[in-house]
């Protein structure tokens, strides 16, 4: 299946899904659910996704929906630097907190946004203030997937120069107190120390007689954990990070590539627990997404051209290269459905799917 020309990527549908507060969560069909409102989490993710599509297509709309998307997870953010998730169609936030995973989401938002020079100056500098606004809360992350989610972060911005300073127009201004005193390098390296050592000690208490995971299951975003610690072991030098990684990337792979020759997530209609078969459907663009972008990370690092094919076939599942052979991208909105079920696609267009297509086709077709 060649992959390149099977459609042409629209990428508007991302606009009609976001008003001036931010992309909307639901739709019904193509229509935005004013009901069920925004979330953080999406508008996070939906960052990502114009961050992409502005450094790689530099379409100017873009650059809007960076600063839309930027502005809504600042207003998210409490005094105290947590992020909260839900809010209404009426602007207000429904809950006093967001979950785990939200933070550790919104933190790789703001560290990939961080990566890319591309961005306007003052844009980055409100992603600063607010990593270093949610660092103290980082450490007590006790979802593992959570914890993933703030080290991919948090290695973006380690990774790229100058990224842990304001970045002033006057260059007398850098050298201030303030500057200085904002998210200093050794801290941020020891969370992601840290959370890495967690998450390869929780590898190591849960693997055992064929099951090389870190958790009893497999369920929903699998693919962050390895990932994230293919980003420290990347930062860090640490093959023992790299070993882990590596192992439990293998094994879900082992689990959601088909013998056939096509991606095949995990349902979220059961999920697989230890010992079981994998609940067949229902299959989420997210999963495809997320297993793309640590199979790629996976080929940057260990350098084995069959993580590239495995990639390429995360891509595929989007364009009609999966277990019921339908394309979920909508030809005549661009928009990408929202998953496939038993009886065939679930034929709404969250923003959830749209972005994870975007940063699918965005990552194998650009960077």
């Amino acid at each position: 299946m060649n992959v390149q020309t099977i459609m042409h990527f629209r990428s508007d549908y991302m606009n009609k899904m976001t008003d001036d507060t931010g992309i909307f969560q639901h739709t019904k069909f193509g229509i935005p659910d004013r009901s069920k409102g925004y979330t953080t989490d999406d508008n996070a993710r939906a960052l990502i996704a114009a961050v992409l599509l502005y450094s790689n297509e530099k379409e100017p709309k873009a650059l809007g929906l960076i600063q839309t998307y930027i502005s809504f997870i600042y207003h998210s953010q409490n005094s105290d630097g947590n992020f909260r998730n839900f809010m209404d169609y009426n602007r207000q936030f429904i809950e006093d907190k967001g979950s785990e995973d939200c933070q550790g989401r919104t933190l790789w938002a703001l560290g990939f946004t961080l990566s890319h020079p591309s961005v306007p100056d003052n844009l980055q500098n409100t992603c600063r203030y607010m990593i270093n606004q949610a660092l103290p809360h980082i450490h007590a992350l006790g979802s593992p997937r959570a914890q993933a989610y703030a080290m991919i972060g948090l290695s973006f911005l380690l990774q790229t120069p100058h990224a842990l300073t304001y970045s002033f127009p006057y260059s007398h201004v850098e050298s201030s107190e303030e500057a200085a005193a904002f998210l200093p390098r050794d801290i941020v390296f020891s969370l992601i120390e840290h959370m890495a050592a967690r998450l390869k000690d929780q590898y190591k208490q849960n693997k055992g007689n064929g099951w090389h995971w870190f958790e009893n299951s497999l369920t929903y975003g699998n693919a962050m954990l390895p990932w994230a610690l293919l980003k420290a072991a990347s930062l860090t030098g640490r093959d023992d990070l790299k070993e882990v990684a590596k192992e439990s990337l293998d094994f879900l792979a082992s689990k959601t590539f088909s013998p056939l020759g096509y991606f095949k997530p995990i349902g979220s209609h059961g999920w697989q627990l230890r010992g079981e078969d994998a609940a067949p459907y229902d299959e989420q663009p997210i999963e495809a997404c997320e297993m793309l972008l640590a199979c790629k990370e996976a080929f940057t690092l260990l350098g084995d051209p069959s993580y590239l094919k495995q990639a390429s076939l995360c891509y595929e599942w989007y364009v009609g290269n999966n277990s019921m052979n339908v394309s979920l991208i909508d030809p005549q909105t661009g928009g990408c459905y929202d998953g496939i079920h038993s009886t065939g696609l679930n034929l709404n267009q969250g923003s959830e799917s749209i972005i994870s297509f975007s940063i699918a086709h965005l990552v194998m077709h650009h960077e």
